[in-house]
């Protein structure tokens, strides 16, 4: 599973909708690329509805997996407890990458981790699922 935190926005000043910034798109397109060299390749991926969310998840996509299931998901927003997504994941069997927020993709990964996993601002971490039901972390981008 990788965890993604969306690309760098313009400020609400700009634009209420907060799209990804020229520099933004750069960062998700890299960062993306360097996901699918660690062997990324999601079945799906869920991001928040949010347009930064949704345009860094949409790198994500064309990289790592076309054919992933590409939707977007309650529990990934800024301020949703990241118990809403907890719980979906406990039930998910497929290779899940989730685009998100600070501090909701922050408190997920720390939760996996089991402590604080010192999330990357607008970078990526990805989780190996242990035998136990546990998580360790396998590899992070920044």
């Amino acid at each position: 599973m990788v965890l993604v935190h969306h690309a760098d926005a313009v400020g609400p000043g700009v634009d209420t909708q907060r799209p990804l910034s020229a520099r933004g798109h750069a960062q998700a397109e890299e960062l993306a690329a360097r996901a699918k060299a660690e062997g990324a390749s999601p079945a799906a991926i869920w991001h928040s509805g949010k347009l930064r969310a949704r345009q860094t998840g949409e790198a994500y996509f064309r990289a790592c997996n076309p054919f992933a299931d590409f939707r977007m998901v309650r529990g990934l927003r800024p301020d949703d407890p990241p118990e809403m997504m907890l719980a979906d994941l406990a039930a998910e069997t497929r290779d899940v990458m989730l685009v998100g927020h600070m501090p909701n993709i922050a408190t997920i990964a720390a939760r996996l981790a089991g402590a604080d996993a010192g999330f990357p601002l607008h970078g990526a971490i990805c989780f190996e699922r242990l035998s136990d039901g546990g998580w360790k972390e396998r590899w992070r981008l920044y």
